[in-house]
């Protein structure tokens, strides 16, 4: 029996067993199974060369996000408007069939916009190169889930699940628990918070699942059994997800407001380029980006390149900045002068570890070399020899 066959038998059983106190242990027995085979499903074949055909492109720009949606939703006709890249749209499915990039200039910055192929259901199981596309979405700091406002609503409901199925985590936080194995000790569990969907019977059973004996566990809040078996598994990606519904000129002004005022949901319409601008702005405030200038020491500073950081790609501390200027900048700072949101009072005397905000300006102040024979009045270090030995004896007085 293949991985994908083993996956439905245990998802049909779990569809027959009824949910209450006397089986939860059971079904979480089952969750754990389906984690480990999934798992299983998105590693290649033992044996293979490893050169399989992809559509992975180098990363480029400040961001990256990725249109993901069923075929012929508009992805390619949003993506020619909103970079002036060419791509390829027809009224048939399918039109594109390998991932085209483009980039978005906003705001000083450059966002790398990425059109994917169409996924269909089945596509966590491998179906329409749909494991490619998976993987291109977990390399994004940001998903549009390009949406057909005229169609089913299940279809969002659709992509998530498959998108779940292979680890991406929508609009979701990491889970608060520690997990770390140890190689003896036995399994050691707490927690902080009061538990309600899970206790330590259950989180044994599923340890036993994975054939961990030795562990140190500790909630810090109210988990799920899902949650737990994230953390077990380690390779979750917990991404921002803005739900795109395009083509609003075709339906309602009523389902136009409906769909508009759902939870991380936004409305366009391509054909008539409505609302595009309010997409773009969507899209910076879900990234963060934070733009910081530099001032050199007596000059004005520079509006024209900024510097652009990102909680998700390293950090937006004066650090951050530091090692974005240069590598060693870090060693020779004494302090920085800080003007903008983020400081108290213009300019601000701060540290590395200052939060910096987006149109902050930085200036570093290095310290000063000091020269051998030191500085001011009174020198640093003596030029003397350490011992006496080491001494030149005076010249003798003249006769």
């Amino acid at each position: 029996m293949g991985i994908i066959e083993r996956i439905k038998e245990i998802e049909a059983e779990m569809a027959r067993t009824q949910k209450n106190k006397a089986t939860e242990y059971h079904l979480g027995q089952l969750k754990a199974k389906i984690a480990k085979l999934r798992t299983q499903l998105l590693e290649p074949p033992k044996g293979a060369s490893g050169g399989g055909e992809g559509f992975e492109v180098t990363k480029y720009g400040h961001g990256r996000v990725a249109l993901i949606g069923f075929p012929s939703v508009g992805k390619s006709t949003l993506l020619t408007m909103l970079t002036g890249t060419h791509s390829e749209a027809a009224s048939y499915e399918f039109t594109t069939l390998t991932c085209i990039p483009g980039v978005i200039h906003y705001n000083d910055t450059k966002i790398q916009l990425l059109d994917l192929p169409g996924i269909i259901e089945g596509a966590s199981e491998g179906k329409g190169r749909g494991r490619q596309v998976i993987a291109v979405a977990k390399s994004s700091d940001l998903v549009l889930m390009v949406l057909d406002a005229s169609k089913s609503e299940g279809h969002r409901q659709i992509l998530t699940k498959e998108l779940e199925a292979v680890g991406l985590r929508l609009n979701k936080k990491p889970p608060q628990i520690y997990f770390k194995k140890k190689k003896t000790g036995g399994i050691s569990f707490n927690t902080t918070a009061p538990l309600t969907h899970i206790d330590e019977k259950l989180c044994y059973q599923i340890l036993h699942e994975y054939k961990i004996h030795n562990a140190e566990i500790l909630f810090r809040e109210n988990a799920t059994v899902d949650d737990f078996i994230d953390v077990i598994e380690g390779n979750r990606k917990y991404i921002k997800c803005v739900y795109v519904y395009n083509k609003i000129d075709v339906v309602g002004i009523d389902d136009v407001d409906r769909l508009a005022r759902q939870p991380n949901s936004i409305v366009i319409s391509c054909n008539l380029k409505l609302n595009l601008d309010r997409l773009l702005a969507r899209m910076w405030d879900e990234m963060a980006l934070v733009r910081v200038y530099s001032k050199p020491q007596g000059q004005q500073p520079d509006f024209d390149e900024p510097f652009v950081l990102s909680s998700d790609r390293g950090g937006c501390t004066v650090e951050d900045f530091c090692n974005h200027v240069h590598r060693t900048l870090v060693k020779d700072m004494k302090y920085a002068l800080v003007w903008g949101t983020s400081a108290r009072h213009n300019p601000q005397n701060c540290g590395l570890s200052q939060h910096l905000e987006d149109e902050d300006v930085v200036q570093v102040v290095k310290k000063k070399e000091r020269d051998e024979g030191g500085r001011g009045r009174f020198k640093s270090h003596s030029n003397a020899p350490a011992r006496i030995a080491d001494r030149e004896k005076k010249a003798p007085l003249k006769q």
